[in-house]
């Protein structure tokens, strides 16, 4: 999967009833920049009512997401995969970045090792960090239909 960040520029209405310029990050699967664009323009314009504006696009480089439905908040896990030279013996640690939906940082460590699970490979978690990300919209036959379903 390609995961790019596409930032959005709109006018939200705030608790306070007052206008506000915001600039939001969201993820979205896609096979190039300008699909990105496409893609993120579609998912986001039953949710903003008014202009909005694509901001900036650059590619994320996420090895692995897990999604998790009671997650209102994304993390960004920074986990090293342990192998073993098999000539020197000497341990190699390779890094990539994953994103765990959660609603907290313990239960982004959690979302993690379940996702895991299933992995034979060692790993080790580097960093824990919440991200900024607002949603995350990944390419499916099922995301038009979700995105039908929010909106009623």
């Amino acid at each position: 999967m390609n995961w790019f960040e596409c930032k959005i520029s709109y006018e939200k209405m705030m608790e306070n009833g007052m206008q506000k310029r915001v600039s939001e990050p969201y993820l979205v699967d896609a096979l190039s920049f300008t699909e990105a664009e496409a893609r993120i323009i579609e998912e986001i314009k039953p949710f903003i009512s008014g202009e909005f504006t694509v901001t900036g696009i650059r590619r994320a480089r996420i090895a692995e997401l897990f999604f998790n439905e009671n997650g209102d908040r994304y993390y960004r896990i920074k986990v090293f995969f342990i192998t073993l030279d098999e000539k020197s013996g000497a341990e190699k640690k390779t890094a990539v970045q994953m994103l765990a939906q959660a609603s907290d940082l313990k239960e982004a460590i959690a979302v993690l090792e379940e996702g895991m699970k299933g992995s034979m490979a060692d790993y080790t978690i580097a960093s824990v960090t919440e991200t900024l990300i607002m949603d995350v919209f990944p390419f499916s036959a099922g995301t038009k239909a979700k995105t039908m379903e929010r909106n009623e």
